[in-house]
């Protein structure tokens, strides 16, 4: 059995902060998408809200792989197109 020490020095697994804020915020929008797509009335506005909500996820699948793979060009891509997207 390792120490705490030895257990909490490990980098196996730790991902870079701006990550975890970005996909922190994501997540709070798609659940704030969620309760508006419950509440829609209107089939058209709701499908809207799903195409939302699907494009966030497909995000935070996007750099689930990219950081996990170490591939840096895929990473880069989907944060630049995450902010590309919020400044329009």
């Amino acid at each position: 059995m390792i120490k705490f020490r030895d257990y909490y020095s490990l980098t196996e697994g730790r991902k870079p902060m701006w990550l975890k804020v970005v996909v922190g915020g994501m997540v709070m929008k798609i659940r704030n998408l969620s309760q508006q797509i419950q509440s829609e009335k209107d089939p058209k506005r709701q499908n809207q809200l799903i195409s939302q909500q699907n494009n966030l996820i497909s995000y935070i699948v996007g750099l689930g792989i990219g950081v996990n793979s170490k591939d840096n060009q895929l990473t880069n891509t989907m944060k630049k197109g995450f902010i590309g997207k919020r400044g329009k």
